[in-house]
């Protein structure tokens, strides 16, 4: 009987959770639009101040704009008002989120922005507080039911689901692509999973290239010297004609006696499966699992005949990328 109750009160505060995003989705207007704009256009920081659980919402969206592109930080509202308010310029754009809009520790940041002529947005609840009244973007939060009636819950749910939208709507403005948060992502296995092929593919010296008349004899030296597995064929315009595996080579040399003297055009598959550089890394991964295949030849846009490099299924998998 315990458990079920648990369960009760978990739904409870989840469909209360649920009522509220779902205001909030309807309550979306003109107002977000403005504020996407401007601060997809700021040139230079946006800050977002809140008090309690409003100030770790504050905290939250401000990393998820600066993931995205968006130079952003949070403030402390106790902190400004001995100093930190040096920390805004009159370029910033603040964006102050308070479920009431009459919490005091924010009564001198909104003044600080009034006097200075700083762009506040205020994210809010309440049409007669004095946040709503003095931002310059009012976005109005639904009223909604607290979990108990008292715990912030439901609104905090519908300030950081407001604060993704925001986020994201300005990457989307901002042309901010999987490259662009690739760069601010380098390191973990998210920054593994964002690798292009041109990140971790095997060029230059190491590409085992053999011409297509060369003989296997001395093909065979290519592929023991490189180690890779694969001879990348070449025709005499240096273009990418074909590829040569060592599974094809123990199956070939067992069915003909005069394999070594045989030239690698006799033996190589034609038209060998290529990935752009571009593409990511598990792409590539991807494309070999589908193929069943442990290679693949590696091109750019501009010369899609002319191998670039090779992407070896063990170099994925050494790269944490799966």
């Amino acid at each position: 009987m315990i458990k079920k109750k648990f369960l009760s009160v978990a739904n409870d505060v989840i469909n209360l959770e649920i009522k509220a995003l779902q205001n909030l989705k309807k309550s979306i207007n003109n107002s977000f639009n403005k504020a996407v704009i401007h601060i997809s256009k700021c040139q230079s920081k946006v800050i977002l101040c809140g008090v309690g659980k409003s100030g770790l919402i504050a905290s939250k969206i401000a990393a998820t704009l600066a993931s995205v592109g968006t130079p952003s930080f949070s403030l402390s509202a106790s902190e400004a008002s001995h100093g930190d308010l040096g920390m805004i310029s009159k370029k910033d754009i603040l964006i102050i989120i308070s479920n009431s809009g009459e919490t005091s520790e924010l009564k001198n940041i909104i003044q600080y922005a009034k006097r200075n002529k700083i762009l506040l947005i205020g994210i809010v609840s309440k049409k007669e507080s004095i946040l709503y009244k003095s931002s310059d973007i009012k976005l109005l939060i639904p009223k909604v039911k607290e979990a108990e009636g008292i715990v912030p819950t439901s609104s905090t749910t519908t300030q950081l689901a407001l604060g993704d939208a925001i986020a994201i709507a300005t990457m989307r403005y901002k042309k901010f692509d999987k490259m662009d948060f690739k760069k601010l992502h380098p390191a973990g296995s998210l920054g593994a999973q964002l690798k292009t092929v041109e990140d971790i593919m095997i060029k230059g010296k190491k590409i085992p290239f053999v011409n297509e008349n060369m003989q296997m004899k001395k093909a065979l030296k290519v592929l023991n010297e490189k180690k890779l597995g694969i001879l990348v064929i070449t025709s005499k315009n240096k273009k990418t004609c074909g590829i040569i595996t060592d599974g094809q080579i123990r199956r070939f040399s067992q069915k003909s006696i005069n394999f070594h003297s045989l030239p690698v055009r006799k033996i190589m598959t034609r038209k060998p499966i290529f990935i752009d550089k571009n593409e990511l890394a598990v792409t590539a991964l991807n494309v070999m699992n589908g193929k069943k295949i442990t290679s693949l030849l590696v091109k750019n846009k501009k010369k899609p005949t002319t191998t670039i490099g090779v992407i070896h299924v063990h170099t994925i998998l050494q790269s944490n990328i799966s």
